[in-house]
């Protein structure tokens, strides 16, 4: 867990800077297996409402405006907690 909270730093410090892959590790980790839609993972998220998290690669980089998503719902997740 130790390095899925360095990625998590990251993630809030620099958006546009995330490798896909360890975006893709955090989602795992918190939100487990995904389901795979055409180039796009998506994540089921334990809330009613829009229950997924989308991410997508973008070349080796994960999406600027994706790991902003991801970080709200992460946010959103520990506050139910």
């Amino acid at each position: 867990m130790q390095d899925i909270r360095k990625i998590l730093e990251q993630m809030r410090r620099e958006p546009a800077n995330v490798r896909y892959a360890d975006l893709k590790r955090v989602c795992v980790g918190y939100f487990g297996k995904p389901r795979q839609a055409g180039s796009h993972l998506m994540f089921k998220t334990p809330w009613p409402g829009d229950p997924r998290i989308n991410i997508q690669n973008a070349g080796d980089k994960a999406k600027p405006y994706q790991v902003r998503q991801v970080l709200l719902a992460l946010d959103k997740l520990e506050i139910k907690s």
